[in-house]
């Protein structure tokens, strides 16, 4: 059985999901959508500042696991799409902050690349991943 998984605290998305939550037995296994920094309304928030668009992300990935029934603890993979390495180089003890803040000390597999823009001019990361129970 399969299901989209839009919690109504995050923007209505438009043409996608936010995830998919695909379950077979007992084993329940989360996909989700790249998520920037968007508020409610679908803007980016606090445009120019990378580490506040990553806490806007990894709150909007919070909701989309709760609305799942799931935690941070069952992310088991994150891809974070960034427009440039050296910001993000530049904030790695930020990063590190807002990372423990939402996901304590559990550190899925993950990537980072950098990528020329994302859709939304105004969004300096984006974060995609899976998350599996």
């Amino acid at each position: 059985m399969k299901r989209a998984v839009n919690p109504p605290e995050l923007a209505a998305p438009i043409g996608f999901a936010h995830a998919w939550l695909v379950e077979h037995g007992e084993q329940r296994t989360l996909y989700l959508a790249g998520q920037c920094g968007y508020d409610r309304a679908g803007k980016v928030v606090e445009p120019g500042d990378l580490v506040a668009q990553l806490d806007r992300a990894l709150d909007n990935i919070g909701a989309i696991l709760r609305d799942a029934k799931m935690e941070f603890a069952d992310v088991v993979q994150l891809n974070f799409y960034v427009t440039s390495r050296d910001d993000y180089a530049t904030a790695r003890k930020q990063f590190g902050a807002v990372w423990r803040k939402h996901c304590g000390k559990h550190y899925p597999g993950m990537a980072m690349f950098q990528v020329v823009s994302l859709f939304d001019p105004d969004a300096l990361i984006e974060v995609q991943g899976i998350a599996a129970r």
